[in-house]
């Protein structure tokens, strides 16, 4: 079969993204733009400025991947684009201009989920340094600033499928860890920063308990099993996560023992200082800041870890991919390397580039599909909260 090159967009939340992919398996250019200069002020992502963004760098975006990839319109195979999950206003600039351009060059447009374009990150790396061989069955734990999931994925003729099998019930973990950064004035993005930071404190110093989820997932549809089947017993456990409850212990932590105006002086210093170094924010952070970022950190990554693997023996799986931009987190990255290896499961990672959100993950999500003649109608739209199963 010759070669098919996609082009991919990816606009689901703050990053404006496009690369040229071949057959799914070789990363032929992959350009970004990062809004994280337009949303650092207020401490996190505004919907709205976010999709100004978008509108502003999409073209230029677009054109730099073809450029870098000495592909014009006329010579890539197929248009893909997220669908979803991510902002609404964010999602609608990168599919409108995918329409446009398919619409135009009458070439096919793949619609693609951004938790499938993820999962997909790992496979398109290990195919790249000539892996084509993995054990199944495959659990992927796609961990973020919106997600927090846990997929069993299967392989068959006519591409890939997924069975849910643990989410977060309130806050991903990713989220938590910005929240978080912000709560204590270092700004944001928040999760590099408390991995930054981490190293420096003691992470036995406080006490973290780890949640406790008893009740039902009002998600979950009554009655039905891990298949969906109904009037059937669950035969295996739901792994779901919950991070709502350590983010309200840091709060009530700063309470207690005071430390408000700390963290104000912190946040002014910060913010006075232009181009900020990992130095600056070490420079602004007392032992007791730095014992508690240690400890937080330490309470998700065990968190996150103990449950994947925990869900990885009850479904007797044999490979694990993590990925998402948490997934870029040091020490998760470390214990999930050790843990897995402890007990015998090849875990595998995107690099960091391809852990945060970026459009060659949504072009070789989009390959088997492509194959598979799975193209969108033109009358496709955004979808806010999409799922993956």
């Amino acid at each position: 079969m010759p070669d098919a090159y996609i082009l991919g967009i990816e606009s689901s939340c703050d990053e404006t993204a496009a690369a040229i992919v071949r057959s799914g398996e070789q990363v032929v250019s992959n350009v970004v733009a990062s809004q994280i200069a337009t949303h650092q002020p207020y401490g996190g992502v505004v919907p709205e400025l976010a999709s100004r963004e978008h509108l502003r760098a999409i073209v230029p975006v677009v054109r730099q991947a073809l450029a870098e990839a000495n592909q014009t319109y006329d010579t890539v195979d197929a248009i893909a684009v997220t669908q979803g999950p991510g902002l609404a206003g964010a999602l609608l600039v990168g599919i409108s201009y995918a329409k446009a351009l398919a619409f135009a060059l009458d070439k096919p447009l793949i619609a693609v989920n951004h938790l499938e374009g993820h999962i997909h990150a790992v496979l398109l790396e290990e195919r790249q340094k000539g892996d084509h061989e993995l054990q199944f069955p495959v659990l992927a734990l796609v961990v973020s600033g919106g997600h927090t999931h846990l997929y069993l994925a299967a392989q068959n003729k006519d591409g890939w499928t997924y069975e849910n099998i643990g989410h977060t019930r309130d806050d991903a973990a990713g989220e938590a860890f910005d929240k978080v950064a912000k709560l204590l004035g270092l700004g944001y993005p928040g999760g590099p920063i408390i991995d930054r930071l981490a190293p420096y404190g003691d992470p036995g110093a406080v006490k973290f308990l780890p949640a406790q989820i008893k009740h039902r997932d009002r998600r979950d549809q009554h009655g039905k099993d891990h298949r969906g089947q109904r009037g059937m017993e669950m035969d295996h456990p739901r792994f779901d996560f919950s991070y709502s409850g350590i983010k309200t212990a840091v709060l009530r932590y700063v309470e207690v023992h005071d430390m408000r105006s700390s963290i104000e002086i912190r946040r002014k210093a910060l913010l006075n200082i232009s181009k900020l170094k990992p130095e600056d924010y070490l420079g602004n952070c007392d032992r007791q800041t730095l014992d508690l970022i240690a400890s937080f950190q330490r309470a998700i990554v065990e968190d996150l870890v103990g449950k994947t693997l925990a869900a990885a023996r009850a479904y007797e799986v044999a490979t694990l991919f993590v990925t998402g931009g948490v997934a870029a987190n040091d020490e998760l990255r470390k214990t999930f390397e050790r843990d897995g290896a402890q007990e015998g499961m090849p875990v595998y990672f995107p690099s960091r580039p391809l852990s945060t959100d970026n459009a060659a993950m949504i072009a070789a999500a989009a390959y088997p599909k492509f194959l598979a003649k799975d193209f969108a109608a033109m009358d496709f739209s955004a979808e806010a909260s999409l799922r993956l199963c």
